[in-house]
């Protein structure tokens, strides 16, 4: 579990980075993932861990694990650029909600009354955080608004995450860290590669870049990874609430973002609904998807 905290702790120091980096999304995120790729492969060639590297049938699970996670990091990082860093990671951890939805489906687990409540609460903080109706939020989509996109972008990397999540508990146990974390960012990385721009200021930018590669893309997701192995789904989604609290507060410090009465009010909905979701799942057989 301690392994977790320290993952998400490193990602929630992210949005200083996105910010820092005068780089389109799919430019950064590429740059990061094949510096990730060259190191977990470097590491996986080494004696230590050569015998890591599984056959190629094992892998093929693997693969759909790259797009789901494109998709999660892309959004992520969109919503970086495009709101402020509260309202980004809210949205985005609303995803323990979507595991506690998604786990009567694939982990057969019964959804309860709390599950539910618990749904209801986070959904009305989504909409405290806004301050407007629905209708109002998809017109203001359409109409390019930059904050109402970076919240909706929010609320997709949420749901990638969640299915991410539930993916990962399945394969940690049978596969390696290191493997899981060279396979992911290489299959991003090609995913990218098509889209790609130079960036106007590549020696500025070569840091961020480096960073990220080495904390972000390699050495959070062996943590998380490892993490996974004895820690179920749920309690994994949940821990991630570590990341609002310091994400919000490194916002408020390096990027000097104002932390508003709506924003606090929708966020406490949306941990409050968390809580809900743990308490929902302590009743369940300590073995249970372990």
């Amino acid at each position: 579990m301690l392994l977790i905290l320290v993952a998400i702790f490193l990602w929630s120091t992210l949005a200083i980075l996105v910010r820092a980096a005068d780089m389109t999304v799919a430019t950064l995120m590429f740059s990061s993932c094949v510096v990730s790729t060259f190191l977990s492969g470097a590491l996986l060639l080494t004696p230590r861990y050569r015998q890591e590297i599984p056959p190629l049938k094992p892998l093929l699970p693997l693969l759909p694990v790259g797009p789901v996670s494109l998709l999660n990091t892309f959004t992520f990082f969109y919503s970086y650029k495009n709101t402020t860093v509260a309202n980004a990671v809210l949205t985005h951890y609303t995803a323990p909600i979507v595991v506690a939805l998604l786990a009567p489906i694939v982990l057969k687990e019964r959804l309860t009354l709390q599950v539910a409540t618990a749904v209801v609460i986070a959904t009305l903080g989504l909409w405290v955080m806004l301050g407007m109706a629905p209708g109002e939020v998809l017109g203001l989509f359409v109409a390019g608004d930059r904050d109402t996109a970076g919240i909706l972008a929010g609320l997709v990397s949420g749901a990638a995450y969640a299915v991410l999540v539930i993916a990962l508990r399945m394969l940690a146990p049978k596969v390696h860290p290191l493997v899981m974390t060279f396979v992911q960012n290489g299959v991003i990385a090609l995913l990218l590669l098509p889209f790609v721009e130079m960036p106007p200021d590549l020696v500025g930018c070569l840091w961020v870049v480096v960073t990220m590669g080495i904390v972000h893309s390699t050495v959070a997701p062996i943590l998380y990874f490892q993490g996974l192995r004895t820690v179920t789904a749920s309690r994994a989604a949940t821990l991630g609430y570590l990341e609002p609290v310091c994400a919000i507060a490194l916002g408020a410090l390096f990027l000097s973002e104002a932390v508003t009465l709506r924003t606090v009010l929708g966020g406490a909905l949306i941990v409050l609904s968390g809580y809900l979701t743990i308490r929902a799942g302590s009743g369940d057989n300590p073995g249970s998807g372990r």
